[in-house]
């Protein structure tokens, strides 16, 4: 597993796509938080807090981690090299886990610029400094999470298809569909009982717990299933083809 995590990671950083990536994740977020005019904007919120930019980056990384992670198994199968993969001592699990890695440390390093927003809303504040940090940490472990969940739908998708395109398409579907379509069809009520049901099987309802502060088990274990379950499966296709 960890020779090929560290091959993704060539990969990736090697061709400057990770780093396109990265840059582009904190130019668009930098505008839609200090510089556009939007329900994001930091300024006209007029309140020291990161909540905006946690609303906003699940929506950039639904777009985001899919297209990192379109390429780790498509491309293999396209190229011909995933069925040179079966014929090495490496295990389905070693080769699905590394490649899951690889796109999960890309996306978390995606966040390490946003340091920069908390600092300049901790020196703009009035008293300086005066920003929720629990709320603050909570948000970050919670986007860490749901990009590793984003990772392994986006990794699952990759397994389905050999077209780097559809697995791309596929994976915001499924992104799309687990963050906020399940959300959406819950809220119209027509379900009674079952809404909430069908709330918590989606991810939002257990993001926001994050981004209150919250950091409760039944939240970390939900994510931890849906990691395992994405992983689970992709491994289950790529057997299939071997």
């Amino acid at each position: 597993m960890l020779a090929i995590f560290k091959k993704e990671l060539w990969n990736f950083f090697g061709n400057w796509s990770a780093w396109i990536i990265i840059a582009g994740f904190s130019i668009i977020s930098a505008l839609f938080l200090f510089f556009f005019e939007n329900d994001f904007n930091i300024f006209d919120i007029g309140s020291a807090t990161l909540q905006s930019f946690f609303v906003l980056s699940p929506w950039l990384f639904m777009f985001i981690i899919p297209a990192i992670s379109m390429r780790t198994l498509a491309e293999e199968e396209q190229s011909g090299t995933l069925f040179w993969l079966f014929s090495q001592p490496v295990k389905i699990t070693d080769i699905v886990g590394g490649k899951f890695l690889s796109v999960w440390l890309v996306g978390i390093l995606c966040l390490l610029p946003s340091l920069i927003y908390y600092y300049t809303v901790c020196v703009l504040g009035v008293p300086e400094g005066n920003i929720d940090g629990s709320m603050t940490f909570g948000s970050y472990a919670g986007l860490i999470i749901l990009i590793a969940s984003f990772s392994a739908v986006g990794i699952l998708a990759s397994s389905l298809s050999s077209n780097q395109i559809t697995a791309y398409l596929l994976g915001v579907f499924i992104c799309f569909i687990s963050y906020f379509g399940i959300e959406q069809l819950a809220s119209y009520k027509l379900l009674g009982g079952a809404d909430y049901i069908l709330q918590n099987i989606g991810f939002y309802q257990h993001f926001l717990a994050f981004t209150r502060g919250q950091i409760d088990t039944k939240d970390v274990f939900y994510f931890l299933f849906v990691i395992f379950l994405g992983l689970g499966l992709a491994s289950w296709f790529v057997c299939k083809k071997k």
